[in-house]
């Protein structure tokens, strides 16, 4: 049987699928006539219902003599589908199965020996007392042997070897490295790579060695060498075949090569410019070191990494890219012009070269745009993904291409066309939409559902960046909403309109109309109820609200409970919110009629909504209200509260529990959870190790570890303070640092960050600790914290240390301070030194010596500032607080921000360093000269702050800022505004 280019060039480096495949065409029917379809077929497959226990019992024709090559390998091709399927089996069945099996080393067919060694592989996972077999495998390792033994045997010997037996097999491992045959190098480098997460240190050895597999020099033409799994002979132990020119040996090499040099920098980039070289010129020029694609790729990959973690190296890494560009293989092009497109930070003009070369009448370098054109679909879909993928951040930078994308909308394979279509629709200038949205209302029929969402997505994008467009892209949103199509396709195309009524005044009523018509025949619940939700919060402020009452009501009378519910929310919305004393009438009366609803969810809704429409006071409260509090917040607070008997003696304090938008808290629950935190550690001590230090009852949590959904992440900082008993008694935590203040570079041995915990007397600093020495394992650590001034207004009161710090294994310090004086905010810095023991240790075991030694480390200042003493919140009606706090307690001040370079960057500034929170969407300037913003917060001690900053914006004086505090303390409102000075 002849064996695929790709299968003998790969050295053996095949799938288990492919294998099995390989197995059976090869050696089941070995001169037999007959149909390989139907080995695959399912029910007309000749292992159909083939059973576990029949194939253990036919297992014994292993022990006979002679051994019949012929049945043993139809019978061990059964095993192997067995295992494939995942049929399983108990370790004694596979430890039996197993040493039958090994008996075949008998044997000296070729084909039966290799499906020995595959059946050894996949059985040494299951079986115990593998190490046997050891013996066996290592002779047909020896370089006397036949190649197609050595090959395998190496693989089936990565798969039972550990740790303990590396240096027993090390100086064959070696040797096998550099064998001139491309089969054996690569068994033996690939088993390498797979045990060096077990042997680091031995394998790290081997540098050289791979080294000298990567700059080996292709096999001879003359003579004859082997190669893994092509033809398989029965009738001799030796074969000649062609040899290998694909030299995949040179991707292992160098994929190792890195394992082992990694973590050395200077290393890699060595590497790298020694194997870019001259080689760069063309594909398997006699010049280059590197013969083979994939190796070629990996550099390029390796070059990029460089390129994005050293500055330094950002113009050499470049170069070498922009280099490959040039390269003869499609697949080291299409490497290296993704790679410049991932750069971060990329400008454009480094962009040219992979996309579009203006400069370049050959366009030699356009990599990108002639894929667009080639004749292979696959190099067209790899260039499009790689353009849609650009063009969010850099669109002007893929116009160049916008007539060749163009092309690929007729495109035979779809996704070609849909990427085609959605790069356009990012790229595209306000003049084309017309003609683009006509392309696309005919493609949309030929695609699927998923392809329809990412369409609309570009859509809305696009609606959005031209809003004069609103109204050709509002009807094509309305036409497909009519059309058939599951959920994911429908909430696709709801959301882009509730987009467009949202940014896009001027489409609000077509929109809302557009809604409206939907849901007379949407048969999904969820976006029926979004939809009048939307209707009862929009509808009322658009100039004949009473148009879309009708609609409203229909759902009252023809949908199920759900949506009824949802319908007479929203008609309580029109009542309340219309100003006309007719539209409160009828809204009344159609409430009325729901009273006598069926299901008593709407009842109750209509008898509530009835009340209010009768009551202004409550009704403004519970219907024109858009705050809310924070549900995370509450619960915290809530559960501090019953938790401590103490705290029974007073009410609940509601006023310290922030508010925040509706818009906000859907946000925050949708908003993925990943924070530092969660890869931190808090280690527990034994015992204490100077005067003042407390033993802390601690937990470790993983590190990779994610929040609960819904949970905000000072509920997180609260569950891990309140497992250490001395600082839970401190009381209810007021505030926690957004994110933590990096005091170290990442590239140190010791990376150190802090966050601040703010109680009502006390402050905590948590200093989050991670050993970056593999070498080296820290105890009994602890920080020193000097502040800068001894009437700061604080006093320590005692340190939390970690017991120990393993390699990579963060933790956690604390350490806590008093306020002396609680009508006072301390302000000011703090130098920060670790102190702890070193003791040496294993690498590889981590097994660390006796004696230790202490030592110190200084890191950065941590700072107290204004802003951590506010907690931002938000309120719905800042001019009422704002004219109810009155002018007793207010202080006002003007500054210059010369170094502000917008009115934008001026609001980030001020918001972080007052603690506040931007309220009535000021947080945004829709103006480039004049802007207002309003701030919220509440300041220690359930103090309510607001601010008014006044902005005006000149390009050569920068911003100038008229800045009002109030609050019900003048002294509280200086302290703020003192922020900012």
């Amino acid at each position: 049987m002849n064996l695929s280019k790709k299968d003998e060039d790969s050295g053996g480096n095949l799938s288990r699928k492919s294998k099995i495949r390989l197995i059976l065409y090869s050696h089941i029917f070995d001169g037999i006539k007959f149909n390989y379809s139907t080995v695959f077929i399912g029910d007309l497959g000749i292992f159909y219902h083939l059973d576990k226990t029949t194939v253990l019992q036919e297992a014994r024709i292993f022990n006979e003599t002679p051994i019949v090559p012929r049945k043993c390998r139809l019978l061990l091709t059964k095993i192997i589908y067995l295992l494939y399927l995942g049929e399983p089996m108990a370790t004694t069945e596979a430890t039996e199965l197993f040493f039958s099996v090994t008996k075949l080393f008998q044997s000296k067919d070729i084909a039966l020996r290799q499906m020995v060694y595959l059946v050894i592989k996949e059985l040494s996972t299951i079986a115990e007392d593998v190490i046997m077999v050891t013996s066996s495998l290592m002779k047909d390792m020896q370089p006397k042997s036949d190649v197609i033994y050595r090959a395998n045997a190496i693989r089936a010997l990565c798969k039972i070897t550990d740790a303990s037996m590396l240096p027993s097999v090390e100086r064959f491992l070696k040797a096998a490295i550099v064998d001139k045959t491309p089969s054996i190098s690569s068994a033996a480098i690939v088993s390498s790579y797979h045990l060096f997460p077990a042997g680091k240190d031995v394998i790290k050895r081997w540098a050289n060695e791979v080294h000298e597999a990567i700059n080996s020099k292709p096999s001879s033409l003359v003579g004859t060498t082997a190669s893994y799994l092509t033809s398989f002979s029965t009738s001799s132990s030796s074969y000649n075949t062609p040899p290998s020119t694909s030299n995949i040996n040179q991707y292992h090499a160098l994929g190792l090569l890195y394992l082992i040099r990694q973590h050395d920098r200077m290393a890699v980039t060595k590497l790298i410019q020694q194997l870019a070289g001259s080689s760069r010129g063309g594909f398997g020029s006699s010049s280059g070191i590197l013969r083979n694609t994939f190796a070629y790729c990996l550099l390029i990959r390796f070059a990029a990494k460089i390129l994005d973690e050293d500055p330094n190296s950002r113009q050499p890494m470049y170069d070498l890219l922009e280099g490959w560009l040039r390269h003869k293989s499609d697949i080291v092009n299409f490497e290296a012009a993704k790679a410049i497109c991932n750069i971060k930070d990329v400008t454009s003009k480094e962009l040219y070269p992979a996309i579009n070369d203006q400069t370049d009448d050959s366009h030699e370098h356009s990599v990108l745009q002639l894929f667009l054109s080639s004749p292979r679909f696959t190099l067209r879909f790899a260039a499009i993904r790689t353009l849609n993928k650009l063009a969010m951040a850099h669109p002007t930078a893929v116009q160049p291409c916008n007539l060749d994308m163009e092309n690929l909308i007729t495109d035979q394979n779809r996704s070609v066309a849909t990427f085609a279509i959605t790069t356009l629709l990012k790229t595209g200038n306000e003049a084309s939409v017309d003609r683009l949205m006509k392309q696309i209302t005919g493609f949309m029929s030929e695609i699927s559902d998923e392809f329809k969402v990412i369409v609309v997505d570009a859509i809305r994008s696009l609606c959005l960046k031209f809003p004069t467009k609103q109204a050709v892209m509002l009807s094509f949103l309305s036409g497909v909403l009519r059309d058939e199509g599951g959920y994911e396709f429908k909430r696709s195309v709801v959301e882009a309109i509730f987009d467009l009524v949202k940014f896009i005044p001027e489409s609000k009523e077509a929109a809302l109309a557009h809604l409206c018509e939907f849901i007379e025949d949407c048969e999904f619940t969820k976006l029926s109820v979004r939809v009048l939700h939307l209707l009862g919060v929009e509808g009322p402020k658009t100039a004949t609200p009473t148009k879309f009452i009708r609609y409203i009501y229909n759902r009252v009378i023809l949908e199920n409970s759900i949506v009824r519910a949802a319908a007479v929310s929203a008609l309580a919305k029109f009542g309340v919110n219309v100003d006309d004393p007719e539209v409160k009438k009828s809204i009344k009366v159609l409430l009325t009629r729901c009273l006598d609803d069926n299901d008593d969810e709407v009842r109750d809704r209509a008898t509530l909504y009835l009340k209010l429409l009768d009551d202004d006071d409550n009704a403004e409260k519970y219907l024109k209200d858009d705050s809310t509090y924070s549900l995370a917040a509450l619960e915290r607070q809530l559960v501090q509260y019953v938790s401590n008997p103490e705290s029974a003696e007073n009410p609940f304090d509601l006023s310290a529990v922030p508010k925040i938008t509706k818009s906000q808290a859907e946000a925050e629950n949708l908003r993925p959870r990943s924070f530092d935190l969660t890869t931190t550690q808090t280690i527990g001590v034994s015992s204490p190790a100077v005067i003042g230090i407390i033993p802390a009852t601690t937990s470790t949590a993983s590190r990779d570890a994610t929040p609960t959904p819904g949970i905000d992440q000072q509920q997180i900082y609260v569950q891990q303070l309140e497992k250490i008993p001395e600082i839970a008694a401190f009381g209810i935590l007021f505030k926690s640092s957004i994110k933590p203040v990096e005091l170290t570079e990442s590239e140190t041995e010791y990376v150190v960050s802090c966050v601040k915990h703010v109680f009502n007397e006390n402050i905590v600093f948590q200093f989050n600790i991670n050993n970056t020495l593999n070498d080296q394992l820290l105890e009994n650590v602890s920080v020193v914290m000097q502040p800068e001034s001894d009437d700061i207004g604080l006093e320590e009161e005692f340190v939390v240390p970690a017991t120990k710090l393993a390699y990579d294994q963060p933790g956690s310090v604390y350490v806590a301070f008093k306020r002396t004086n609680l009508d006072e905010y301390p302000l000011g810095s703090f130098s920060n030194t670790l102190k702890f023991v070193v003791k040496d240790c294993d690498p590889t075991t981590g097994e660390p010596s006796e004696e230790g030694y202490e030592d110190e480390y200084l890191v950065e200042d941590v700072e107290l500032v204004t802003g951590d003493y506010v907690l931002p919140t938000y309120i719905s009606d800042f001019q009422g607080a704002w004219d109810k706090l009155g002018e007793d307690g207010q202080v006002v001040e003007t500054f210059a921000l010369t170094a502000a370079k917008s009115l934008k960057a001026a609001c980030t500034t001020l918001i972080e360093l007052l603690g506040m929170s931007a309220v009535e969407n000021t947080g945004t300037p829709q103006s480039s000269s004049v802007h207002t913003l309003l701030l919220s917060g509440i300041c220690l001690g359930g103090v309510e702050v607001l601010g008014r900053s006044r902005m005006t914006f000149s390009p050569s004086t920068g911003v100038t800022m008229e800045l009002s505090v109030r609050s019900s303390s003048q002294g509280i409102s200086r302290i703020v505004i003192s922020a900012v000075v």
